[in-house]
């Protein structure tokens, strides 16, 4: 086992009994809604997945340990804590040597889950390629990740903050491939449709996970992204959350914001605009993509490598 790594009691009685466990990242905790939204949603979102069949794992950094799995004490802790750190692969190292609280991202969760043997992480979306990159350069690590470590990643698609049609050129240059759930569009986090369709449409568990085992057993290493749309009564009006994300980016860039400061920003000016109707249908994008997450691990459980 490795050294960094905790679980916790739930988790290790499950990697005991062999059940299938379930990644959840923790920025969305620490960076991506208010207290106690935030808490209550974490809470929520691994219930889901227990009722589901499946034993949640979130994943934060924690007095110099990995922590795979936290308790109701450690997410209060994250979730009221101003100093936390959002934690990418650059910075896993550092947080841990230092002891330091840290909030992982996709990219750190993946790497989490991979070495604590998970296959399945669920998030509410992944990073992805920034406006203006061509002369930025900001690309979110997440994409990387992807091309790197064989998890699968169950989300709602990326946020429309991002250029969606580059990230998906640059996640098909990695060879990663984009699973529709449910429709052949990829959603776009708040909404249902980005404009781009995804690789493959797959919509029961089982056929996701014959395709996911199916990849790594052909040796072809990285990640899957599970693209899973918003549920229709949730999901805003494209024209309008694109209206408000022009906006939002406008105020950004006038304020200087840049970096990994750029999308917790946004999201609480969507979230201003919109009256608090983007927190509600973030919310339940979390939930929807636990139950999918969890069916998956469950699928793949039964077809084990």
């Amino acid at each position: 086992m490795h050294s960094f790594l905790l679980f916790s009691p739930e988790v290790a009685a499950a990697r005991n009994a062999g059940l299938p466990v379930v990644a959840l990242e923790s920025t969305i905790i620490s960076h991506g809604m208010p207290y106690p939204q935030n808490v209550q949603t974490a809470r929520r979102v691994e219930q889901v997945i227990r009722e589901a069949g499946a034993v949640p794992a979130t994943i934060a950094i924690m007095d110099g340990k990995v922590c795979i799995g936290l308790s109701s004490e450690q997410l209060e802790r994250l979730g009221t804590a101003p100093d936390a750190v959002k934690v990418s692969r650059r910075d896993l190292a550092y947080v841990l040597s230092q002891r330091l609280l840290g909030a992982t991202t996709v990219a750190a969760t993946m790497i989490c889950a991979k070495l604590a043997g998970i296959e399945v992480f669920v998030t509410g979306g992944i990073g992805g390629v920034h406006r203006g990159a061509a002369t930025s350069f900001d690309i979110s690590a997440d994409l990387q990740e992807l091309a790197r470590t064989s998890v699968a990643v169950v989300c709602a698609g990326v946020k429309s903050i991002l250029d969606i049609g580059l990230t998906l050129e640059y996640l098909e240059t990695h060879g990663v491939p984009v699973v529709g759930v449910g429709q052949p569009g990829f959603p776009a986090f708040f909404t249902r449709d980005s404009g781009f369709d995804a690789d493959f449409r797959l919509d029961s568990p089982a056929s996701q996970a014959g395709f996911i085992r199916t990849k790594w057993q052909l040796g072809l290493e990285g990640g899957v992204v599970v693209g899973n749309p918003v549920p229709e009564q949730f999901a805003m009006p494209k024209e309008e959350i694109d209206r408000i994300t022009e906006q939002a980016l406008e105020e950004a860039k006038r304020q200087g914001v840049t970096g990994k400061n750029v999308t917790p920003f946004l999201l609480a000016r969507i979230k201003a605009l919109t009256g608090g109707r983007s927190l509600a249908t973030n919310i339940a994008l979390v939930e929807h993509n636990a139950l999918v997450g969890a069916r998956l691990a469950v699928a793949l459980h039964a077809h084990p490598a």
